[in-house]
């Protein structure tokens, strides 16, 4: 069964001069436990497709389905909810706060939930043990290497318990080790049970997963 279903979809980005065609009429499907891989150059429009399928952008035309659920009809209260409840997200430069230690840095997401500071804290501590960086959640993210990092970032992504990880380049700032481990990580998550959407220029890492899917000038191509 579909989780995500991406039908029709084309976002244009227009300015008073130019008009940019970032991605022409995408349909794609992604099944449940699904690890699958996004790959193509730069500027083909990988990113735009994971942030629409992310719903961090809407399209120009078609709809985004997960779950079977239409997200276009969803006012932005609504789809901030469904989105911080189903959908984690990683990226290539992390995102972090510097100001705020690792442990605060991954409670974030479940400052929107209402959850009592100890239940964010217990459950922040659970996903930084399962990353292995439990002996870390007091540091800052200056005090940790890129891996570190991005582990804090997995820990974020997960601390919501969301059904689907999308992962923009999660290991382009890494060196192959880490990259490595990283990679492993989200294997783990996989197995049990997560559907991983992974955007990556690596077509090592990409033949590892499940599939493949290719874009070209902002088409998906076969």
């Amino acid at each position: 069964m579909a989780i995500i279903k991406m039908d029709g979809i084309t976002k244009i980005y227009r300015t008073k001069d130019i008009e940019t065609v970032a991605l022409e009429n995408v349909n794609l499907e992604v099944e449940k436990g699904e690890f699958i891989s996004v790959m193509g150059p730069s500027g083909c429009g990988k990113s735009t497709m994971l942030n629409v399928m992310g719903l961090l952008d809407t399209p120009t035309e078609g709809q985004v389905l997960i779950n079977n659920t239409l997200t276009s009809n969803m006012k932005d209260g609504e789809m901030a909810e469904f989105r911080n409840r189903t959908l984690g997200f990683i990226f290539q430069s992390f995102h972090l706060i510097n100001s705020l230690s690792v442990l605060d840095n991954v409670e974030l997401p479940l400052l929107y939930r209402k959850s009592s500071s100890s239940e964010r804290t217990k459950r922040a501590k659970e996903v930084l043990e399962k990353v292995g960086l439990s002996h870390r959640m007091k540091h800052y993210p200056s005090q940790l290497s890129g891996g570190q990092c991005q582990r804090v970032a997995i820990a974020r992504a997960l601390i919501g318990n969301p059904q689907i990880i999308l992962a923009d380049e999660p290991t382009g700032n890494l060196d192959s080790k880490m990259g490595t481990e990283i990679i492993d990580l989200l294997f783990d998550l996989n197995k049990e049970g997560t559907t991983i959407v992974m955007v990556t220029h690596d077509e090592h890492i990409a033949r590892t997963t499940e599939r493949i899917i290719r874009f070209f000038d902002g088409r998906r191509i076969e």
